[in-house]
């Protein structure tokens, strides 16, 4: 029996991307470049034949628009689609809007770099009382406010990722579904470490592009086997 294919796709660039913003869970457009990165996904997933039954991404516009270029490519926009906040990127608390270069000149390399890519440590807190905070966002109407966050680690964005694997994608995968998921550099860095049982040290290596799908394949048993980018067109 071959191996099981699940297919991840971090989106497309967005237009904070481009400006090198922290975004997190800000709602942000793709770019130019972002859509054609996603229209390119599509070809590249087309180009080697690739076929879904179903789709999962993050409830944030450049995930959801990338996920449609690529399906629109596969003559596949009919499929089912499932929308949750808990394929959101990470949150980036207070820093979010905040531009990267400026970050690093206060606070230094070291800092920015635990920020970014750590497994255990929190950007700056949110103030519950900020407006931009997701508990004024319609999006999120239905969570507890204990649910959203005003900050997050790569720990707590792997938590609510597992959460979905356990308690949905992975039943689809076991009853033979075939499955992409389009989502965000730390929820999808969150589930390779999980799937990978990668260090919480080494984890800081990992860096996943926009726009390049993803290949991980899993025996019969459901045990990771390896991960690849599939070559170019």
């Amino acid at each position: 029996m071959p191996n099981i294919k699940l297919v991840l796709l971090r989106h497309g660039q967005s237009k904070w991307n481009k400006k090198n913003l922290f975004t997190g869970w800000r709602d942000i457009e793709l770019s130019k470049e972002g859509k054609i990165e996603a229209i390119q996904a599509g070809k590249i997933l087309k180009n080697f034949n690739f076929k879904f039954d179903y789709a999962y991404t993050s409830v944030l516009k450049r995930a959801i628009h990338t996920l449609w270029f690529v399906l629109k490519e596969l003559d596949q926009l009919w499929i089912p689609v499932k929308k949750t906040w808990r394929l959101n990127e990470r949150h980036y608390g207070s820093l979010q809007g905040m531009n990267k270069k400026q970050i690093l000149k206060k606070f230094g390399k070291i800092q920015v770099q635990k920020w970014r890519r750590s497994f255990t440590t929190k950007p700056p807190l949110l103030s519950i009382e900020d407006p931009k905070w997701e508990r004024f966002d319609s999006k999120y109407a239905k969570l507890d406010d204990h649910q959203l966050p005003l900050s997050e680690s790569l720990s707590k964005t792997l938590e609510r990722v597992v959460y979905i694997w356990k308690n949905n994608i992975l039943h689809k995968i076991m009853n033979g579904e075939r499955i992409i998921i389009v989502a965000h550099g730390n929820s999808l860095r969150a589930f390779i470490k999980y799937i990978e049982n990668i260090s919480d040290k080494d984890i800081i290596n990992l860096n996943l592009p926009t726009g390049r799908p993803i290949i991980c394949e899993f025996n019969n048993k459901l045990k990771f086997q390896k991960r690849y980018y599939i070559n170019d067109i």
